[in-house]
């Protein structure tokens, strides 16, 4: 029995070995088999490619840096009713939980809260009030550049009909969205026993977590005590989004010999950009990656007719440039703080531990 336990580790070794050399050999098989196609593919790709403006992917790159520390600026408006900061106090957290959620995915985004919480010495539950106001305004912010972008778009833009009538859709359902912030902010406590009322017979796991999270909203609303408050929160936000569009046009426009991707317009931007955001919502370790990626190469694959080949190498750029670029950065500053990879989660689990009721 202890020899057989033993041996356990060895075996599970010997399996992992096994199952990476039969991977290895289907994927050389597969490799071999469509060589022919695959080197036809990538002379027309391999061309483009060496017409790539590097400038604008820099800039781009840059740009997207940037965007951090309106990040961490909105943070500290946010928070300035309740603990006065400043933005390099703010930005840290962000650099480090935006490469959290680079490597392990979504969910890593609550470590920002918690880092926060620590450093300014405030309570978790305040910093998860910030936190979904800090989405609140990036949903606003995006939402209304979305649908300006459709309803104006031009009309040159394939289905040019189709995407100004959602365009104006979209900036109807915006309107929804800030009427009810409004009722949240006004009546949300009302608002949550409502919906905890209504939601417990159909979700009852979720009923609760929704009325926590208005509840949440509702604090965050308070927080903002002035119009001026609210001002510089909502510009920074339109700053920073406006930031993000430009890193995907850049990237888009990058690659000079596509036609359809040289003149890529602001209007086509934001829907590649859509596809990001909705995928982006549950982002898996690693794998989330690969999907987003197939996400923005389909997009303008089907929408803009762009190559197969040159929209997934556009996309992977996109990709790179607005997600994985911050990660040698926010592992320098996670060095410098004192923090671990395996410590960027653990705020995650204790977050989700205090504010999940038992």
């Amino acid at each position: 029995m202890t020899t057989d336990t033993a041996n356990l580790p060895v075996k599970n070794q010997t399996r992992r070995v096994a199952i990476l050399l039969l991977f290895l050999l289907t994927a050389s098989v597969a490799l071999w088999l469509t060589r022919d196609r695959i080197a036809a593919s990538w002379h027309p790709l391999h061309t483009q490619l060496w017409a790539v403006s590097w400038t604008r992917i820099v800039l781009a790159v840059v740009v997207i840096n940037l965007c951090y520390v309106l990040r961490a600026a909105r943070w500290a408006v946010l928070l300035s009713p309740t603990r006065k900061t400043t933005t390099l106090q703010m930005l840290p957290a962000q650099i480090i939980g935006f490469t959290a959620v680079a490597i392990f995915g979504r969910v890593a985004d609550l470590a920002r809260p918690y880092m926060i919480a620590r450093r300014t010495h405030t309570a978790v539950t305040t910093q998860i009030a910030v936190y979904s106001m800090e989405r609140t305004f990036d949903l606003a912010a995006a939402a209304t550049l979305f649908s300006a972008a459709l309803a104006f778009a031009p009309s040159s833009m394939p289905h040019h009909e189709a995407f100004a009538h959602t365009g104006v859709l979209s900036l109807a359902a915006t309107v929804v969205l800030a009427a009810a912030a409004i009722s949240i902010r006004v009546a949300g406590a009302r608002l949550a026993v409502l919906a905890e009322r209504l939601l417990r017979p159909i979700a009852p796991k979720l009923a609760p977590a929704l009325a926590a999270r208005m509840l949440d909203l509702q604090q965050g609303f308070r927080a903002i005590t002035t119009f001026g408050e609210f001002a510089a929160a909502m510009s920074l936000s339109l700053s920073m989004w406006l930031g993000i569009a430009s890193c995907y046009l850049l990237g888009a426009t990058a690659f000079r010999a596509t036609p359809q991707l040289a003149t890529f317009s602001f209007s086509a931007t934001m829907l590649i950009l859509a596809t990001g955001i909705g995928g982006g919502i549950v982002q898996l370790p690693i794998i989330g990656w690969f999907t987003q990626i197939a996400l923005f190469a389909t997009a303008m694959h089907t929408l803009f007719a762009v190559p197969v080949e040159t929209a997934t190498a556009c996309a992977t750029v996109i990709f790179c440039v607005n997600n994985l670029t911050v990660v040698p950065i926010g592992l320098l500053t996670a060095y410098l703080q004192g923090i671990s990879l395996r410590e960027m989660t653990r705020p995650t689990q204790n977050v989700v531990r205090s504010t999940v009721p038992m």
